[in-house]
C-alpha cells in the first residue's frame, strides 16, 4: 500500500493538472496564466524519470564496481580512502556538484546528468562497501571450503548476502537524483522543474505549485517502489 497510493497520486495529478487552469484562476485571479502550458506535464514527467534512471543506472554500475574493488585482497589500500570520500561527499550540497558540472559542459541535459552521476554514485559505494565488509566470516570460509573461487564466491555468495544494504544505497541514490534534476532546470535541462524555475523567475507560484507536487508525487512513488524492493531482496 505503501507503494501503490503515491503512484496513483502521481497518476491522478498528471490526469487532472492540465485541466486545472480555472482552479488555480479561481484561486490566484491575479495571475494571466495560471496553468504551466510550455510543456506538457507528461512530456516533462517523463524526461525527469529518463534523466533519473539513466544517472542512477551508471551511479550504480560505477559505485557497485568501486565497491567491490575496494573490498579485493588487491584493493584493501583503497578502502580508507573509498570510505572517507563516500562519507565527505555526501556533505556536498548538489547544487554545488551542479555548478561545477556546468563550466565543464555548458548549459542542459549534460551537466546535469554528469552532477547525478557524480553525487548519486556516492551513496551507491558506501552501501556497498559496508554491505560486503558486513558478510559474515562463516560464509565466506564455507564458500571457501566447497571450492568456491573468487569471483564464484563474490557472485554467489557475498552479493547475495550485501544485496540489502546495496539496495538502500541504490533507493538513496536515485531520491536524491530526483531533487537534483529538478534543480537541473536552472541549467536548461528540461525537467519537472522548469515550471517551478519559471514560476520563481516570473513571480508566478502556481507554476510553483504545479511542478512541487509532481516533483513531491514522483519521489514518493519512486521511494516507495524501490523501498517494496529493498524489504523484498532482504527477505530473500
Amino acid at each position: 500500500m505503501r507503494a501503490i497510493l503515491p503512484l496513483c497520486i502521481l497518476v491522478a495529478l498528471l490526469l487532472v493538472l492540465p485541466h486545472a487552469g480555472p482552479w488555480f484562476h479561481a484561486w490566484m485571479p491575479t495571475l494571466s496564466h495560471p496553468l504551466y502550458a510550455r510543456t506538457s506535464f507528461h512530456a516533462l514527467t517523463f524526461a525527469h524519470l529518463g534523466l533519473v534512471f539513466a544517472a542512477t543506472l551508471v551511479a550504480t554500475v560505477l559505485g557497485l564496481s568501486l565497491g567491490i574493488v575496494a573490498t579485493r585482497p588487491f584493493g584493501r589500500s583503497l578502502l580508507p580512502t573509498v570510505r572517507a570520500v563516500a562519507v565527505i561527499g555526501q556533505t556536498f550540497p548538489p547544487v554545488a556538484v551542479l555548478a561545477i558540472a556546468v563550466p565543464l559542459l555548458g548549459f542542459g541535459a549534460a551537466p546535469t546528468f554528469l552532477a547525478l552521476v557524480l553525487y548519486g554514485v556516492l551513496p551507491v559505494l558506501g552501501q556497498t562497501v559496508a554491505g560486503l565488509d558486513a558478510v559474515p566470516p562463516a560464509a565466506l570460509h564455507a564458500a571457501d571450503g566447497m571450492g568456491y573461487g573468487r569471483w564464484r564466491r563474490l557472485l554467489e555468495v557475498e552479493l547475495p548476502l550485501a544485496a540489502g544494504p546495496i539496495m538502500a544505497g541504490i533507493r538513496l541514490s536515485a531520491i536524491v537524483s530526483i531533487g537534483t534534476a529538478t534543480i537541473g532546470s536552472a541549467v536548461g535541462a528540461t525537467t519537472l522543474g522548469s515550471p517551478i524555475v519559471e514560476g520563481l523567475v516570473g513571480n508566478n507560484p502556481a507554476y510553483v505549485i504545479q511542478g512541487s507536487l509532481l516533483v513531491g508525487a514522483l519521489a514518493l512513488s519512486v521511494d516507495g517502489l524501490l523501498g517494496a524492493f529493498e524489504r523484498y531482496v532482504r527477505r530473500l
